[in-house]
């Protein structure tokens, strides 16, 4: 059994703004939920005019750092993995990339990437997800 696998380099992930960004108006209706973004497209709203004390406008300013984005808590970033095959491919990058196995693969084939993943010390995120036991069967 390979030893478990750490990220290369853990920067820590610093997100400018964890808020989510609010509806215009969505205070005043109960029907229109409050973290549901729609950009404001007439010509006299004060927000979509970017008035001092309006509510903010998601904007390029707003993303992370690229070097963070994407990143996993565990400093990974996440490939879905379908098949051995594609787990193969992350051999090569196993201290940057970590493996999700997709959902619509079947409990057989999930054994057996787990099997090589641990082989190959590649991490995954889901690796005991839909796994039967012995006991159950």
């Amino acid at each position: 059994m390979a030893p478990k696998v750490t990220p290369l380099n853990k920067k820590t992930v610093v997100k400018k703004r964890t808020k989510k960004f609010a509806r215009h108006q969505s205070d005043l209706f109960m029907r229109i939920s409050n973290s549901s973004w729609r950009k404001p497209k007439g010509i006299d709203g004060r927000v979509q005019r970017r008035f001092k004390g309006a509510i903010p406008m998601p904007n390029v300013g707003y993303g992370s750092d690229k070097k963070t984005r994407n990143v996993l808590p565990n400093g990974f970033r996440k490939v879905v993995v379908s098949n051995v095959d594609e787990l193969e491919m992350l051999l090569m990058h196993n201290r940057k990339y970590c493996g999700e196995i997709a959902h619509n693969v079947s409990s057989k084939n999930r054994k057996v990437i787990v099997e090589r993943a641990e082989q190959l010390g590649v991490r995954l995120t889901n690796a005991g997800a839909k796994l039967k036991s012995e006991e159950d069967e």
